[in-house]
């Protein structure tokens, strides 16, 4: 049983990093540099360069060359989950200013409050 991870697998996180998404495809296929670089009708050095850090092909270069590697670009998107709970800033726009305010103000002494119950307890208020 194969227990080395999927090309597919191995190469996914990263489409922030094209370069290696590249040179992973490459390796994968057991290609070098040059191998590769015939295959496209490019020298070895722009290969390099495009498997480079930092660098920024165009999608359809990108595409291109993972093709000639025996791979596929794949760009999805999907739902993404909200990173706050989007229901508690819906329940505060639906206050007015003045009530906003009156809340921030409430939540301002119990936190003075807290903090000197703190320092109390510390022996820190003589």
């Amino acid at each position: 049983m194969d227990t080395r991870p999927s090309a597919q697998s191995s190469m996914r996180g990263e489409a922030s990093q094209p370069g290696r998404l590249l040179a992973g495809a490459r390796v994968h296929a057991g290609l070098t540099q040059a191998d590769l670089g015939h295959r496209l009708g490019i020298s070895q050095a722009s290969v390099a360069q495009l498997e480079r850090p930092g660098s920024n092909p165009r999608i359809a270069t990108l595409d291109r060359a993972l093709r000639a590697a025996g791979a596929e670009l794949v760009i999805s998107a999907g739902p993404r989950e909200p990173s706050v709970d989007e229901s508690l800033i819906r329940q505060q726009l639906a206050l007015t200013p003045a009530q906003r305010l009156n809340g921030l103000e409430v939540m301002y002494r119990e936190a003075r409050e807290l903090s000197e119950a703190g320092a109390s307890g510390r022996g820190e208020l003589a």
